[in-house]
């Protein structure tokens, strides 16, 4: 009977923030030209579907009427600015004191020597001593 009430609370949940982003959602594309505002990407009817709304402070309940907290995205731009939110949250969290992890291995290391003893064996125009 728990799932029963637990998918119940998050069907409800879904339901009011699809709500929510269509509310804020109309009224920025109302507000600001149809263009995305890191590539400038311009978009129309028939690919308004890939223009997104981005908040930028992240805060998804920062919805003020004049729009001042929200960007107009294309997906890419705004799944980009996500990303770039997480890298950043997750370098954050090492601190200033905290060690950190880089990489050691270089897979080109010893390429040169490689090169020069396939390069003399394979080179068809080279003469035979």
């Amino acid at each position: 009977m728990n799932n029963d009430r637990l998918d119940r609370v998050v069907a409800e949940a879904r339901r009011n923030a699809e709500a929510r982003e269509r509310g804020y959602r109309e009224q920025a594309l109302k507000i600001y030209p149809w263009v995305c505002g890191r590539c400038t990407r311009e978009f129309d009817r028939s690919n308004l579907q890939q223009l997104t709304v981005h908040h930028r402070d992240h805060d998804h309940d920062n919805n003020p009427p004049d729009g001042s907290n929200w960007e107009l995205l294309c997906v890419y731009c705004h799944d980009n600015e996500h990303s770039r939110r997480l890298e950043s949250d997750r370098n954050a969290g090492q601190g200033a004191g905290a060690p950190k992890t880089i990489a050691t291995h270089n897979p080109f290391a010893d390429l040169k020597s490689l090169l020069k003893g396939k390069s003399s064996a394979n080179d068809p125009d080279r003469t035979r001593d």
